[in-house]
């Protein structure tokens, strides 16, 4: 399903998801080109489900920090329909998480990460059932989404408890109904994020498995197509510039920057911040550390595609430097 036109819609309903919190749907059209005098050059286009790790980049576009004539953000319902969209050259870039990423390579879709947009610490989470814990996990029914994110955690997860998968009981799920499926009483664990974490957490859930166990595996980066790097560079440096200002702007004046994300994470302003607990938000010179030659990001990356190829998540595995592009980090 392609997305649908969205921008003019901001008050439908968000089909949420750990990384499909969405309004509505979007258009795919190309922005205003330069003047007729001068050589058109196309606007980059660049697609993102909401959520709240990405928000800065829509922030950053609020604050007039981002031209729309070199950059248009599309916000997508999910990101299986960014990675058809970028299979089929109808966004140039896009918000993915590190597994989104490498699936979309292996399917033959040559992306570079130039830039990691946050680091889950903790946002992931599998919450429990009071007596429910990793020594008896065996034979317990796991609510999981559908999907790489829910698959490497369910792995980690059963990796920590010394488990099979055949040992336990899995129930299919979206993130948007973990409060719904949890209150059931038909499952003893289910695998989420934040902000459900938080509020199952309120109801007596706990916590018995989260990201900070396998730190770096779930990891959103910006990834631009290999074969518009040069043309687009100017849209891409400009756009990465603008998220780590936004995310300064967020760091220091984090109840200003809330007013501007709540109405698209349809969050209450004063619960934002929140909304990004267990997230890193990498700066620019954290980002070159990352990305550099033998930086955690090589590591991790390497890591995560063992983790996919054995979960039969991914066909082909990339080798680290063909994955990053540093040259649109600031200096």
């Amino acid at each position: 399903m392609l997305p649908q036109t969205l921008e003019s819609h901001s008050a439908m309903f968000y089909s949420l998801g750990r990384r499909r919190w969405l309004a509505g749907g979007m258009a795919l059209g190309l922005a205003p080109l330069l003047p007729a005098c001068s050589k058109p050059v196309p606007v980059m286009r660049v697609g993102s489900i909401v959520f709240p790790g990405y928000e800065l980049m829509f922030m950053a576009r609020e604050r007039g920090l981002i031209d729309s004539r070199k950059v248009r953000l599309i916000e997508m319902l999910a990101n299986t329909d960014t990675l058809r969209a970028l299979a089929a050259g109808q966004l140039e870039g896009a918000a993915l998480t590190l597994d989104e990423m490498m699936s979309a390579r292996a399917d033959g879709v040559d992306l570079r990460v130039v830039m990691v947009i946050d680091i889950s610490q903790g946002a992931d989470v599998v919450m429990a059932r009071r007596g429910v814990t990793l020594d008896n996990l065996g034979g317990k029914r796991i609510a999981v989404e559908e999907g790489a994110m829910g698959a490497v955690m369910l792995s980690s997860l059963l990796r920590a408890a010394q488990l099979r998968v055949e040992e336990v009981k899995k129930v299919a799920m979206t993130l948007d109904s973990s409060l719904k499926v949890f209150s059931t009483g038909k499952v003893d664990a289910i695998v989420t994020a934040e902000p459900w974490a938080t509020k199952l957490e309120a109801q007596g859930a706990q916590r018995i498995f989260d990201s900070s166990r396998i730190p770096g595996r779930i990891t959103d980066v910006l990834a631009v197509r290999a074969d518009v790097l040069d043309t687009q560079a100017d849209a891409i440096r400009a756009l990465v510039a603008a998220h780590f200002e936004a995310r300064q702007f967020f760091l220091a004046q984090p109840a200003q920057a809330s007013i501007h994300m709540a109405a698209r994470l349809q969050t209450p302003v004063e619960e934002v911040p929140a909304s990004l607990r267990g997230l890193q938000l990498p700066d620019a010179a954290e980002n070159r550390r990352l990305l550099e030659k033998g930086g955690n990001f090589h590591r991790t990356a390497l890591e995560l595609q063992r983790v996919m190829f054995e979960a039969g998540l991914l066909r082909k595995v990339s080798q680290p430097h063909e994955l990053v592009d540093t040259r649109f980090l600031p200096a």
